[in-house]
């Protein structure tokens, strides 16, 4: 684990008194130096295991708290956990980091990870997208997250990339985060874009966009770059080995679910069923505390569904865990979803599959959606020419409060779970 403060340590030394840490809201600023000198004078962590919370400098000060005295660090973004790996587990496996899944797809878990493997993500991040330090990193998603933590405080910590922390992904704090800066890099997820866009907050400033999180919808993508010039670039990882692939193109997709081509120093293979598999050096070491054998040895088997491209890319098929079957039919839940988002009368909408009381259908299609203002399910189930009949669901839900999470994310086990109840 003294692997990544001694990495810390020679970054530090190299950038000196540049520029490295700003807290929008407070004024407050560091250089590289100040850095330094915070992290010699911290006392030792009270817990065998770290934790860290927050979106400020004190997250910045937590790691280099725990990286200094080799304690494995947990950063949290929601709730606490149940449970927690005791210490003489994570030094049996040289722990230094744990990252909680998102739990979209079921029950949140948590990912080990040793230094070398954190610090194999932030390489082939910064690699990868670009990452430079005269564009500081604009942050203003959470970096307890794995993709803040990776995009915003791994490139700092690790590579010198100076970060800019604002309170709130709000159109004006983004204004004020980006005020004086003449090149910066934006990593967000899709819902703070498109309320950028409705905004008109978007400024040449940002000279690197990157949305990962959710996928980022062509539409979305294609009207920012047409007001303002700017693209956006569609990032696919996971909390289980980091970056997966980065759509590296300089004009918008024209494929709703391509997700790029694979990161430097990551290998992609189709498995059975069309499942992916990740193999690199940042993979985890697995699950904590249940193993499991689709996650270690430097390879990660997804439960996405993909199609390979005859130059690599990768396009997203789904999920095989959330395919539904309707009478012996697959139907994938994504492309209902874009067809109903694609709708007028809809803000947001989730699809999946239930137990149907026709043993023949095997499954029925479920449709939750909140609606735009006056709009209503009849305007909806009226109008749907792209879905063929045995497609459109039989169940449909208004539920207003169906939006994306600070992560951009819909946790489908979740809304699946309320609908039975």
């Amino acid at each position: 684990m003294g692997l990544l403060y001694d990495r810390w340590e020679a970054v530090a030394a190299k950038a000196g008194t540049r520029p490295a840490l700003v807290n929008v809201a407070t004024q407050q600023a560091w250089t590289f130096a100040d850095l330094w000198h915070i992290s010699q004078g911290l006392p030792p962590p009270t817990a065998a295991l770290a934790t860290v919370r927050g979106r400020d400098e004190k997250f910045i000060f937590e790691t280099l708290r725990a990286w200094k005295y080799h304690c494995p660090l947990l950063p949290l973004d929601g709730a606490e956990p149940t449970s927690r790996p005791n210490a003489s587990w994570c030094t049996e496996h040289q722990i230094a980091h744990l990252k909680q899944t998102s739990g979209s797809t079921g029950q949140a878990r948590m990912v080990a990870f040793t230094a070398a493997q954190l610090m194999a993500d932030a390489d082939n991040i910064v690699a990868t997208m670009g990452l430079r330090a005269d564009w500081p990193n604009v942050g203003v998603i959470s970096l307890a997250h794995s993709y803040g933590f990776s995009n915003l405080v791994l490139p700092l910590l690790l590579h010198g990339i100076p970060l800019r922390l604002g309170p709130d992904p709000l159109p004006a704090s983004l204004t004020k985060a980006l005020s004086g800066l003449k090149h910066a890099t934006l990593p967000a997820v899709p819902a703070m874009w498109k309320a950028w866009r409705e905004t008109n907050v978007l400024s040449p400033q940002i000279t690197l966009a990157i949305s990962a999180g959710a996928p980022l919808s062509v539409e979305l993508e294609t009207s920012i770059y047409q007001q303002t010039g700017l693209k956006v670039h569609n990032f696919y990882g996971s909390s289980e080995c980091g970056g997966i692939a980065y759509d590296r193109s300089h004009t918008p997709r024209t494929e709703e679910n391509l997700a790029g081509t694979a990161m430097v120093d990551v290998q992609l293979e189709v498995r059975e069923a069309g499942r992916l598999e990740v193999s690199s050096a940042a993979v985890g070491i697995g699950y904590w505390p249940d193993r499991n054998e689709e996650l270690g040895a430097g390879k990660f088997l997804t439960s996405d569904i993909v199609r390979m491209g005859s130059d690599g890319e990768i396009y997203l098929a789904g999920r095989a865990s959330e395919i539904i079957n309707v009478a012996g039919r697959k139907v994938n839940p994504l492309e209902i979803e874009a067809a109903l988002n694609r709708h007028p009368a809809v803000k947001c909408s989730l699809v999946f599959g239930q137990p149907s009381q026709d043993p023949v259908r095997c499954e029925d299609i479920v449709a939750m959606v909140a609606l735009q203002a006056g709009a209503t399910l009849d305007d909806l189930k009226s109008n749907l020419p792209e879905l063929p009949q045995w497609q459109r669901p039989r169940h449909w839900q208004c539920q207003p409060d169906l939006a994306p999470d600070h992560r951009g994310k819909l946790s489908r086990s979740a809304w699946k779970a309320k609908f039975a109840r």
